[in-house]
């Protein structure tokens, strides 16, 4: 009976740690507890003295599954280079989320998304999923057709929310 026990023992071993690390690999793809932790920026606005801020483009954030709201804003400096300010933002906190300019056009571009699938461009990762943060844009980008910021998850292709931008 003792030979029996032992042959069984490194079984359970192994299906103990084969179960550890499914568990460890779900936790590390999905992140649950940013399901209940929230990240505040609040970024100073840059200098608007007088004629040195010019705002370009702004709307106004929805979301459809995830709850995304506030004001997505494109200015001009003075020296011509252009940011975009989210303000009194707020969304869902989730994994590898980043900040994309995207081709508004599309059809899709309210929907979840592969990022092959539409003209966007990165401007980073999110900094925190509540507040006021900044973003710089490359000069190089048209904003006439990148016409909308999405606040997009790559690990899973989702949209968490959009702000179409009109002219200022």
């Amino acid at each position: 009976m003792s030979d029996m026990s032992r042959s069984v023992k490194p079984k359970y071993l192994l299906f103990g740690i084969l179960g550890f690390l499914l568990l460890a690999g779900l936790w590390y793809a999905f992140r649950p507890e940013k399901l209940f932790i929230n990240k505040r920026v609040d970024e100073a606005a840059p200098a608007q003295t007088a004629g040195q801020m010019t705002p370009l483009f702004t709307g106004r954030f929805s979301g459809e599954v995830h709850k995304t709201s506030g004001r997505a804003t494109v200015f001009q400096q003075a020296d011509g280079s252009r940011i975009l300010r989210l303000s009194n933002f707020s969304t869902s906190n989730g994994p590898a989320l980043h900040v994309l300019l995207i081709d508004g056009h599309n059809a899709n571009a309210s929907k979840d998304f592969s990022l092959g699938s539409i003209p966007s461009v990165d401007l980073g990762d999110l900094k925190g999923n509540q507040g006021d943060q900044d973003y710089p844009i490359p000069n190089a980008e048209n904003l006439q057709q990148l016409n909308t910021v999405s606040i997009y998850c790559e690990r899973f292709h989702a949209n968490f929310g959009t702000a179409p931008l009109d002219a200022f």
